[in-house]
């Protein structure tokens, strides 16, 4: 395992490398592009430690057990169990292996049509990702919101930060419905709600993206909020449009007028990225002769909360009946066989 799916060898020498080039004069000169090397290095040495301390864990537990001591079934029990759950979380994490598997994530959420009930259902999905990020020790932090009239929110942006965040979190990109009784609704009738869920992975730190300044223009505004101490008095929110292909990022979480700037910026910057990469793949799904459908198309799950319970991932078939516990964060389950589907389809 170690040589096939995690190779291990190969990263000790990559690490070598990488600690012989930090040692070279000039290799700070550009201190950008040594930062990003210098964390490449530590994301290799923090998968080459654990991968080093599971074997030696292995190995101290086959001597135990060879041992034969009654005594110590209980403990060899225990400890199997832990290094079967530390091997399956590396074995999941080889599954992305993608080029920004590793990178932190910007994940957007939007109202389909139908009102207060689709801007009920995208406050739910942000509630679920905000505890999914909670469960995994990722940072979440919300860049822009615009709440509903009503209730709920029309549209809502946030960056995720930590290891793997969009390689996990590219499973979820597509259309979530929702089936069930509205709260909304005195009649108590079923409705079916619709939002759009984008993420993108935060590419600012890792490749350069240029956008000229002729090619954008930037409003400010002030930030709306609850009210009171919230509002912001000065004009701090900040609107940046892309001319040449219409696009629009907003950000007023910021104290500061250059934060929010900062920080729509470099949601822009994951936009346009992730317009050219889904263009890209458009293109080689033509020439496969493959359907393509962009933009909403069908939905990739849905969530039936009546008459009966049930979460079903529609491009995997997998389902499960606790609603409750996947719309309190419990996404694993559906994020492993995705990526398993598609590791599958690659391979094909």
């Amino acid at each position: 395992i170690s040589r096939c799916v995690f190779d291990v060898a190969t990263k000790e020498t990559e690490i070598a490398d990488i600690e012989a080039q930090s040692a070279e004069s000039g290799f700070w000169d550009d201190p950008r592009a040594a930062q990003q090397t210098m964390q490449r290095m530590s994301t290799l040495k923090e998968e080459v430690d654990r991968w080093r301390s599971i074997q030696t864990r292995i190995a101290e537990s086959i001597e135990l057990a060879e041992m034969d001591d009654e005594s110590l079934r209980d403990d060899l029990t225990t400890e199997t169990a832990a290094i079967r759950a530390l091997v399956d979380d590396l074995s999941f994490k080889a599954l992305m292996s993608g080029k920004f598997d590793k990178a932190n994530a910007i994940l957007s959420i939007h109202a389909g049509a139908g009102g207060t009930e689709s801007q009920d259902w995208v406050s739910m999905l942000l509630r679920m990702f905000l505890r999914w990020a909670e469960q995994h020790r990722i940072k979440a932090e919300i860049l822009d919101q615009m709440d509903g009239e009503e209730a709920g929110i029309k549209s809502v942006t946030m960056t995720l930060k930590g290891a793997y965040t969009f390689g996990y979190l590219q499973s979820e990109r597509g259309v979530h419905r929702l089936v069930r009784i509205s709260p909304f609704d005195s009649a108590k009738r079923r409705h079916t709600s619709f939002a759009l869920v984008e993420v993108m992975p935060d590419v600012q730190d890792t490749i350069e993206i240029d956008i000229p300044d002729k090619d954008i223009t930037i409003d400010s505004f002030r930030s709306s909020g609850a009210g009171g101490q919230n509002v912001q008095k000065n004009e701090t929110a900040i609107r940046i449009t892309h001319l040449p292909t219409g696009t629009v990022v907003t950000c007023q979480n910021e104290r500061s007028r250059a934060q929010n700037l900062e920080s729509a910026m470099g949601v822009l910057r994951a936009r346009l990225f992730d317009m050219e990469q889904r263009k890209q793949q458009e293109e080689i799904s033509k020439m496969k002769g493959e359907h393509v459908e962009m933009g909403w198309g069908n939905q990739i799950r849905s969530y039936v909360l009546h008459p009966y319970q049930m979460v079903k991932d529609h491009r995997t078939d997998h389902e499960t009946g606790n609603t409750a516990a996947v719309l309190d964060g419990h996404l694993d389950e559906f994020m492993e066989v995705y990526l398993r589907a598609q590791v599958g389809i690659a391979a094909e």
